[in-house]
């Protein structure tokens, strides 16, 4: 039987929602897990502010004390969640996690039918970002994640090498 991927919400401590995410990309990593929590994410909003007069635009959580999970739920992913710190339990009645419906992910803006994109880079490309905050950067693609849809790519920031990913639709090849 093959398992399908859903997404999930896990309920934090508030205030610990980045935290959270990194820790458990982190036990990804560590456990190799990621054919099995493909996406962690906690969904900002740019909301205007004013301050001392001028507008600025500042991201905000969406969903304070929420961190919603792309994976495979079974024991091992349960307990790897579960146990981070800063998590206090996914979203469901009693302990068990129930998947979010298409029709909540639609409301939340999140598309499930992700359309695969062809890709005609490979790692050791080098590639230029088209949009964003690194928009006419090249880089050499170090990594491909077709689950994510993303490549990493590594960028001179502050005079050092540092490794940022960038989805498939940003970036085209040199």
């Amino acid at each position: 039987m093959s398992e399908e991927a859903k997404w999930y919400v896990a309920h934090t401590y508030s205030g610990y929602e980045n935290k959270v995410k990194a820790n458990i990309e982190k036990t990804i990593e560590n456990r190799h897990l990621e054919d099995q929590i493909l996406e962690v994410c906690v969904p900002l909003q740019d909301v205007v502010e004013m301050k001392n007069g001028a507008e600025k635009v500042v991201q905000k959580k969406l969903f304070p004390g929420y961190v919603l999970l792309y994976m495979i739920m079974n024991d091992d992913t349960w307990y790897v969640v579960r146990n981070t710190r800063g998590v206090t339990g996914f979203v469901g009645p009693g302990s068990k996690p129930v998947p979010l419906t298409e029709q909540e992910m639609k409301a939340l803006g999140i598309q499930l039918v992700s359309k695969k994109v062809d890709v005609n880079f490979e790692e050791g490309d080098t590639v230029e970002v088209m949009a964003g905050p690194w928009a006419n950067m090249a880089g050499v693609i170090q990594n491909i994640n077709m689950a994510k849809q993303v490549v990493t790519i590594s960028v001179e920031l502050f005079g050092r090498e540092t490794p940022v990913e960038i989805g498939f639709a940003d970036v085209k090849k040199l």
